[in-house]
């Protein structure tokens, strides 16, 4: 809830500070402030080294999280942009089956990395929709075992970088004629990462994580 209530006052402070800012609705830039909703998956797909013996069907879930995001866009024409996306996100994994409620991964930190390429249909409304797709990277900057993870032993945990694949789809509402929308975004990831645990620098466990969060988004936007 603290976290919520934290990136509804960072829009808040953009929205009563916005009418000092000058925009163009036609300009080639636009800069979005968003509220976004991380929403993974987290399920075990494959389990590639089991030194201690996990329990048959052991299976897990990340938890959510709740970000500030900033997009920044640019149009090559009015139908096509190339939009880019800022966030930092952290997660725990817990088991769901054979060890549940198990802290198996604790504050795993990561920046998805994200380009898609956007379409901007011409519409005669106030509504703006767009549909994208483009490559995600999944940049793990910190993670460390759970409490669970080293009750087993475990004293080491990695979780490895991956590529994957982002579709997109939003509209935006203009509430003015200087360029400022309201915006509802929606993304769909498809990124697959494995996970390590070590034993005094011994892998113990390597498993394969299906990840594939929906990565919702609300906010305005300012183009320039």
């Amino acid at each position: 809830m603290r976290k919520a209530a934290a990136v509804l006052a960072l829009l808040g402070s953009v929205a009563i500070a916005s009418p000092a800012i000058a925009g163009n609705p036609e300009g080639k830039l636009q800069v979005k402030v968003l509220g976004t909703a991380v929403l993974p998956n987290g399920k075990i797909t494959n389990v590639k080294t089991d030194l201690i013996g996990l329990p048959a069907g052991t299976q897990t879930k990340a938890n959510n999280n709740a970000v500030p995001t900033v997009a920044i866009e640019y149009f090559f024409t009015p139908n096509i942009s190339l939009e880019t996306i800022c966030c930092l996100t952290q997660h725990d994994v817990d088991a769901t089956s054979g060890l549940p409620g198990a802290e198996l991964v604790a504050d795993a930190k990561l920046i998805p990395a994200t380009f898609t390429l956007k379409y901007h249909p011409i519409t005669q409304g106030p509504i703006q929709p767009y549909f994208g797709a483009g490559p995600a990277y999944f940049l793990f900057i910190s993670d460390k075992p759970g409490a669970g993870a080293k009750g087993l032993g475990a004293n080491g945990f990695k979780l490895d970088d991956a590529f994957g694949v982002a579709l997109q789809g939003g509209i935006d509402f203009p509430i003015n004629e200087s360029g400022m929308v309201i915006s509802l975004d929606a993304k769909k990831y498809f990124v697959s990462t494995d996970a390590h645990w070590y034993a005094n620098g011994t892998e113990v466990i390597r498993t394969t994580h299906k990840l594939d969060p929906w990565v919702l988004s609300a906010g305005l936007g300012f183009r320039f």
